[in-house]
């Protein structure tokens, strides 16, 4: 089997790996499930080779996360639930009656004309799609409490990080909200004192919760300054790298392991780090 441009190919390949006896012996053991975790990796790799701005490794990892929706597909096939060319059906059904700017529908085109307008369009449209989808599941006899209400137009499956900027996003939008980004820093100070005393108290599941409470607040300076809390964090796990690779080199030119070094002796030389990049810019 050669390679090609069509995803025909892409399909029957994946068709042949869960094919019983003849294909691959790790494909065919494999569920939604135990993809999961792959299906989430790749598309942190995507993110991260736009960061990067490296369009060889952009290439690669699109690929990488198309096998992903394949190799779903090709598990929903088996089961008797849907096909690839359903999702595909399915996505472009969305995309055409979500801008009708574009596809208009009957009649003249929407009077969508400026982003803010058809920002305000897809989310009217998108809260009736999820009617209609919750609708479907009531029949179906899915009911989901943290899909009802207000806040329930915000997907839990994402990370936690972005999920608490759109729950702020959603309760700002009808006033639950800061006015200023100066109180929140003394709603992080009480969140602090809450986790010292929470430390003090020693019972872990009481500091997990002070801890989210710290975080999520934490997340709302950011949005207020607009800055995303998932890229703040990004950049600074981008600073820890460089600066220990610093310290781990810096031991290496005396012969030195990072397990053998002090920590007084890695805390200078992170400072020398810090100090170089000051200089630089």
């Amino acid at each position: 089997m050669e390679a090609s441009k069509d995803i025909s190919r892409l399909i029957e390949i994946m068709a042949a790996l869960r094919t019983p006896v003849t294909g691959c012996p790790w494909d065919l053991e494999q569920n939604f499930a135990t993809i999961k975790p792959y299906t989430i990796e790749e598309a942190y790799e995507v993110a991260d080779a736009i960061e990067r701005n490296d369009m060889d490794d952009l290439r690669e990892e699109l690929g990488d996360l198309l096998l992903q929706v394949v190799f779903h597909a090709r598990m929903a096939e088996e089961a008797g639930e849907f096909s690839f060319g359903d999702v595909v059906e399915a996505i472009t059904k969305k995309m055409i009656r979500r801008h009708p700017h574009v596809f208009p529908p009957l009649g003249p085109r929407s009077d969508a004309d400026t982003p803010d307008a058809v920002k305000t369009q897809w989310d009217d449209i998108k809260m009736a799609e999820k009617r209609e989808r919750a609708e479907r599941r009531a029949r179906r006899g899915i009911t989901e409490d943290f899909k009802q209400g207000y806040l329930g137009a915000v997907h839990r499956a994402q990370p936690a990080l972005t999920e608490a900027l759109k729950l702020q996003h959603r309760a700002a939008k009808v006033g639950f909200d800061w006015s200023e980004a100066e109180p929140i820093l003394d709603k992080i100070e009480e969140e602090v004192g809450e986790l010292r005393e929470a430390l003090r108290g020693g019972r872990r599941e009481k500091v997990a919760d002070e801890l989210g409470d710290l975080i999520f607040a934490l997340v709302n300076i950011g949005r207020h300054v607009k800055a995303d809390p998932e890229e703040a964090l990004r950049g600074t796990n981008t600073k820890f790298r460089r600066r220990f690779r610093y310290i781990e080199t810096e031991l290496e030119k005396s012969s030195q392991t990072l397990e053998a070094a002090t920590l007084e002796r890695m805390e200078e030389l992170w400072q020398a780090a810090k100090a170089i990049e000051r200089q630089i810019g």
